[in-house]
């Protein structure tokens, strides 16, 4: 039976930042994903734009402000060749819009300027998602052993080992695995899998730098027949269902697209689809999984709402997830696995809003019977 000090579960970009700092500290590292390769599901399909989050102070800012200025300087660091730091245009969708935006001048974390209707930020950047993925498994690739299309049935816990599949053993396990989470058969994680879409198209039309309205538009690239290659997000183009209607679908966002700017002679390259782990409360899931049976056993006054200090939950022993990243996976997660690592390595505290305690405390809260008994 193979024995491994970490094993990750899943290889979007979360899987494979949280491989490459764990790299930093085990030789001993199995990365698994049921796909073919690396940011083979929503990872791969996500436009992968880095900009800055507008608004009044608030915790949520101040984790995506702090993320971009990892991310940005991360990414640039160690894979420079799979990041644009081209800049990014964010123009209000209407003249309420406009308002905000106005409003939110004196609260913006990041270099900027005027431009036109809207506003030019700097640090806003465009990533290569698969590229990125699969360069960060291959420079650590004498210390990372991936395994793909391999399908997870049984996670068992004997004599202080995990078993999966009754063929492969590990000390430490830690989710990455997105919108799906039926593995880890907790029910306060609660994760809603939200679709989104993004194309790539070829035009005659350029654009210097990434734009940003009701879809993202990356910079456009020359191919060798001397069009301009563009990518389009889908960033508020999303639904909670897969949209199974492709042309529908496509039309909409060249519709979204056109009123940033003007696509002449469009061909269509590629479509993308990817579900994205959402958390109830938008911030990411972070940290050692809460035993529910065994905690609400001991405190069934939780469900009353009576505080009791989360350090004193039982956990699953280190069973670790990093999940609920939404829609900024490449803005969060190189900043949410360096703190998970440092938390599993060195026991270094995370922030209270990511942790994964808060998504059960309220969970038990609004479930009158939460473990069906």
């Amino acid at each position: 039976m193979l024995n491994y000090d970490y094993i990750i579960l899943g290889a979007g970009i979360s899987g494979c930042s949280v491989a490459f700092e764990l790299s930093k500290h085990s030789d001993n590292i199995l990365l698994i994903d049921k796909l073919a390769s690396g940011a083979a599901g929503a990872s791969g399909a996500a436009g992968a734009f880095l900009s800055p989050l507008l608004g009044k102070p608030n915790d949520f800012k101040d984790l995506v402000s702090k993320s971009l200025q990892y991310s940005t300087n991360f990414y640039k660091q160690n894979f420079a060749k799979y990041i644009d730091n081209c800049g990014t245009t964010r123009i209000p969708q209407n003249k309420e819009d406009a308002k905000k935006f106005k409003s939110y001048a004196e609260h913006m974390d990041f270099e900027y300027k005027k431009e036109n209707d809207g506003y030019y930020f700097k640090i806003g950047s465009v990533v290569n998602s698969y590229g990125v993925c699969k360069a960060m498994l291959e420079s650590s690739e004498t210390k990372v052993t991936t395994k793909f299309n391999y399908e997870v049935r049984s996670i068992v816990y004997e004599h202080d080992i995990w078993h999966i599949n009754n063929e492969i053993k590990a000390k430490n396990i830690i989710f990455t695995t997105g919108s799906d989470v039926a593995l880890i058969d907790q029910f306060y994680l609660n994760i809603r899998a939200v679709w989104g879409r993004r194309i790539d198209i070829s035009t005659t039309t350029e654009f210097s730098h990434n734009y940003h309205k009701a879809c993202s538009i990356s910079k456009s690239t020359r191919n060798r027949s001397h069009k301009n290659i563009i990518s389009i997000g889908a960033t508020h183009h999303r639904s909670e269902e897969e949209v199974n209607d492709i042309s529908s679908d496509t039309q909409e966002l060249l519709k979204k697209a056109n009123d940033i700017k003007t696509l002449e002679n469009v061909e269509i390259i590629k479509h993308y689809v990817g579900a994205r782990a959402c958390s109830i409360d938008y911030f990411p899931i972070v940290g050692e999984i809460i035993d529910s049976k065994k905690t609400l056993a001991e405190f069934p006054y939780l469900v009353n709402g009576t505080n009791v200090d989360s350090k004193r939950f039982t956990r699953f022993k280190n069973l670790y997830v990093l999940t609920g990243v939404g829609g900024r996976g490449f803005v969060l997660a190189p900043y949410l696995a360096k703190q998970l690592v440092e938390h599993i390595v060195n026991g270094k505290e995370l922030d209270e809003n990511i942790q994964i305690d808060r998504l059960f405390k309220r969970e038990v809260k609004r479930h009158t019977n939460p473990l069906g008994i």
